[in-house]
């Protein structure tokens, strides 16, 4: 699918993405290991950021720091996820003159007896503030929490641009769900079928204990869409983050500054009408309460009930326009790379995938301030 890319006539969005594979391609060099990334060119506070390995080795922070971004996220779980293992990756990442804008607890990051109210509820609570706490303690701020009952749905991996392996969903085949290694599967993942009002209850009961301890931490929460914003996958429904109104009566419900939205724009346009806003009207209106504290930045092909997560340059969204709305709300939270198809060559996707985004990154800055991009 073509699409102006909005440099003029000339310049199309493929040939956009083959001059940022370029750029991604030459920061890949050799380089020396020290220095400061070079991200003197961000004149807006858009951090971008890489996910990387539960243990980062000393090639992923300098593959990073080739790619010139400053800020890395890392996921942990099992008993990885403890202060000391965290303060120890907080220590590597700024040793190697990076930043870490969060690390992640597999454990905690979306649990069904919070979101469904089994057995176990209140010490998963628990369990959360602890983790709150040992991030604090450890000098990171922010974490990204899902409240789906039953994992994130796939169906078999399907081909993208030039077979390229990507993630996929087809509602017609979809059986099963996936969180931290545990599989739900059938059309009732926990025997029955639960209503709107539990997990909206649900949802209040969890929020309201953990907020006041992420305030006095200073912690800000970014509560992830449902994936995939389905009304309902295995008797559980997904009613409250997988629209714009519901995200809005979330943040009602939470009345925090502390609690804020980690918008996957994949999610967003996995959901399509579904999601009652597009994306760029989301950013606008969350973007300028303050609500938006981190982005993850994919492409799908179609909306539902059947998408392929694709390239950024590959999809139905023209991702310049998510850039621009980011800068015109003044977003100064991390942007990732996220669910990135599988390239020949191991980290030339992320590598793509970054490269594309510090174009228009680029590019949004230049034009706020009256500037020619570089091209």
């Amino acid at each position: 699918m073509e699409h102006d890319s909005g440099f003029g006539n000339t310049i199309g969005r493929r040939e956009f993405g083959v001059r940022a594979l370029t750029g991604a391609a030459a920061m890949l060099a050799p380089a020396s290991f020290g220095g400061t990334p070079q991200t003197e060119r961000n004149d807006a506070g858009i951090k971008l950021s890489v996910q990387l390995p539960t243990d980062p080795s000393g090639e992923d922070l300098q593959f990073v720091k080739q790619l010139g971004v400053g800020y890395v996220n890392i996921p942990t779980g099992g008993d990885m996820a403890t202060y000391e293992n965290f303060l120890r990756l907080r220590q590597k990442v700024e040793a190697a003159g990076l930043k870490v804008w969060n690390i992640g607890n597999s454990n905690v990051h979306n649990m069904e007896e919070v979101t469904l109210n089994l057995p176990g509820r209140d010490r998963k609570i628990e369990e959360y503030k602890s983790y709150l706490r040992n991030l604090a303690k450890a000098g990171i701020h922010y974490t990204t929490y899902a409240h789906m009952g039953n994992g994130i749905w796939s169906t078999d991996r399907e081909l993208t641009r030039g077979g390229a392996s990507a993630r996929a969903f087809d509602l017609s085949k979809a059986d099963r769900g996936v969180w931290a290694g545990k599989v739900f599967r059938g059309t009732l993942t926990h025997g029955r079928v639960y209503s709107k009002q539990e997990i909206w209850d649900n949802y209040t009961h969890f929020i309201k204990a953990v907020t006041p301890v992420a305030e006095e931490l200073g912690i800000r929460i970014g509560i992830h869409p449902d994936d995939p914003p389905v009304p309902e996958l295995g008797g559980v429904p997904r009613c409250i983050f997988s629209s714009f109104d519901g995200y809005r009566k979330a943040f009602e419900i939470a009345d925090s500054p502390n609690v804020g939205m980690c918008l996957c724009v994949g999610c967003w346009l996995e959901g399509g009408k579904l999601m009652g806003k597009d994306v760029v009207e989301t950013i606008r209106y969350f973007g300028r309460q303050g609500k938006l504290f981190k982005i993850h930045f994919r492409n799908v092909n179609a909306p539902l009930p059947h998408f392929v997560e694709t390239f950024v340059d590959d999809g139905y969204m023209d991702m310049y326009k998510v850039m621009k709305a980011l800068r015109e709300v003044n977003f100064d939270g991390a942007v990732i790379a996220d669910h990135v198809p599988a390239m020949v060559g191991g980290r030339t996707g992320t590598a793509f995938t970054v490269g594309y985004m510090k174009a228009l990154l680029e590019r949004v800055n230049a034009e706020a301030r009256g500037a020619q991009p570089r091209v």
